[in-house]
């Protein structure tokens, strides 16, 4: 027994020796120099085993918040800063709009208003998207944010140039541009200095810069980046539309431009032949009032013609505020301070009466205002198919007055305009007061505060007229046989301005004549052929 335990102690059993607890025979010992791996079996690993984690080295996971930009307080600073301007930024943006309505005092622009207000709005959109992807700062925004401060850049540069321009859009338009294009550099460089404090972050807390991004990071900096690409699509369709505007500022006019208002503002006043007298008295000039387009869009041609014919010896033509070469009038304007304006300019070109006041359209209104104000001048009122203070609500319905602003907002893109001059042939004519006036900020501007006053003010005005309109004044009226045969309202207002006072020398309706009565031959064969009746009744009234 001794010895079978010193030998199972010493490993020293013999080959095919049984073990004496189990009475199996034991395997053979393994010679030290027998280096097999044993047979595999269901507990053999399959794999190596992984070795131990390294210790930790102090560094922090990438994704780990506490590995942020905003551990900066230059970063965190900035941001602030960002905050602030686009406060401020939106404290300009609700100045401006109230100014299209009502201009506060020192804020009038000559121009439309909407320019400043697309600055503005497009600075307010550049900001918002600076703060929106503040802590995800990439290549793609910082090369759109240039190319946008670029062209904003090229803008100041135009209007500061051009003298037309840079008058009509003041000192308002002018600080609207520079601040949205420091405001496009200051994105382009709190995006950069973001990316700086980013990387020195990373570079702190995990040891290293990181170049990936998570789905969430890459879907913010495509969204941002469309964002701005439209950006640079608006900037550069506003550029195109301020070059037009340049271009279209060197088109000659007949007539100068006279300051009113208390020199707020010009409008473009000018007279055709020479001041003659006829038995010791002087005739009367016939001063024309247009409706919906401005005077020189094919009204002006039918006067003159009739000066060419004899049938007036001479004719006075204005724009009012807004219109072709007029600047637009502080908010809100009414027709009688349009009459107003126009009496102010008369005065300041010298230019007396007596007067045949011709109106058409909505600008009748104005026709009657300045007639009944002018008791002693105007000795003959022609209407040609004349809004009555009773209709003048169509014009001021709130859908049109959304319509017109929106459009006012949309018109500093010139999609239209610069279509028009790319592939239509459109001519500085055509859009300074030809068919595609209507296009013109400034144009719109004058019908939306045509719309906003048109049933008060105008109203209320046109209606104290009539009250003082001296009763002995020969008056004509000319009406649109289309809209007198499909409105019987229209029909019976154009006969109620038959009766504006007791001396009508003539009312005609033209068969087929649209509301611009002048567009078809009868029409204009009608129109001067009762000019020249009012001419001779004129002649009989006493002045002074």
């Amino acid at each position: 027994m001794v010895s079978l335990w010193s030998s199972k102690q010493n490993g020293d059993g013999v080959d095919g020796q049984a073990d004496e607890r189990t009475g199996e025979e034991a395997p053979p010992p393994r010679s030290s120099g027998d280096y097999r791996s044993p047979e595999a079996d269901e507990r053999t690993r399959l794999l190596p085993a992984q070795p131990r984690p390294p210790p930790n080295d102090g560094y922090l996971d990438p994704d780990d918040p506490a590995v942020s930009p905003y551990n900066l307080w230059s970063v965190r600073f900035l941001r602030w800063l960002t905050v602030l301007f686009f406060l401020v930024t939106f404290v300009w943006w609700v100045l401006l709009l109230v100014s299209i309505f009502v201009s506060p005092p020192g804020m009038h622009s000559r121009g439309s208003g909407f320019f400043d207000f697309s600055y503005t709005t497009l600075t307010l959109g550049n900001l918002f998207v600076a703060l929106l992807f503040y802590t995800n700062p990439s290549r793609a925004m910082r090369i759109s944010s240039a190319i946008i401060a670029t062209l904003l850049l090229i803008d100041v540069i135009l209007i500061s140039a051009v003298t037309k321009v840079r008058f009509e859009e003041g000192w308002v338009g002018l600080a609207s541009v520079i601040w949205a294009t420091i405001m496009a550099i200051w994105c382009l460089f709190v995006d950069r200095i973001v990316a700086w404090g980013k990387r020195e972050e990373e570079e702190r807390l995990t040891g290293r810069p990181e170049t990936r991004r998570t789905l969430a990071e890459w879907i913010g900096v495509f969204l941002a980046t469309v964002i701005l690409i439209i950006y640079i699509v608006i900037v550069i369709l506003m550029t195109g539309t301020l070059i037009l505007r340049a271009r279209d500022a060197s088109l000659p006019m007949a007539g100068e431009r006279y300051f009113v208002d208390g020199d707020k503002y010009q409008v473009h006043l000018a007279c055709v032949g020479n001041v003659t007298e006829s038995h010791g008295k002087r005739e009367p000039t016939v001063l024309l009032e247009a409706g919906e387009y401005p005077s020189e869009y094919d009204f002006e041609h039918w006067a003159y013609n009739s000066y060419r014919n004899g049938s007036i010896s001479r004719y006075c033509y204005w724009d009012r505020p807004g219109y072709a070469w007029s600047d637009n009038a502080p908010s809100p304007h009414s027709a009688g301070m349009s009459s107003d304006a126009l009496s102010e300019a008369l005065a300041r070109a010298g230019e007396e009466g007596p007067w045949i006041a011709v109106g058409a359209g909505v600008g009748t209104i104005t026709s009657r205002i300045f007639a009944a104000r002018h008791p002693h001048d105007v000795v003959g009122i022609m209407l040609i198919d004349p809004y009555h203070e009773d209709l003048l609500h169509r014009l001021s319905s709130p859908g049109r007055g959304f319509v017109l602003w929106g459009w006012g907002v949309l018109s500093p893109l010139g999609i239209e305009r610069l279509g028009g001059a790319m592939f239509k042939g459109r001519t500085r004519q055509d859009r300074v007061y030809g068919r595609n006036a209507y296009q013109s900020g400034k144009f719109i501007k004058a019908q939306l505060q045509e719309n906003l006053v048109a049933d008060s003010l105008s109203k209320n005005e046109v209606v104290s007229a009539r009250a003082i309109q001296s009763q002995s004044v020969p008056v004509v009226v000319v009406s649109s046989g289309i809209k007198v045969k499909t409105d019987s309202e229209w029909e019976k207002k154009q006969e109620d301005l038959s009766k504006l006072t007791k001396n009508l020398v003539a009312w005609d309706s033209v068969k087929k004549a649209p509301h611009q009565v002048w567009k078809t031959y009868d029409g204009r064969q009608t129109m001067e052929k009762d000019l020249k009746l009012l001419v001779a009744a004129a002649a009989k009234v006493k002045t002074g």
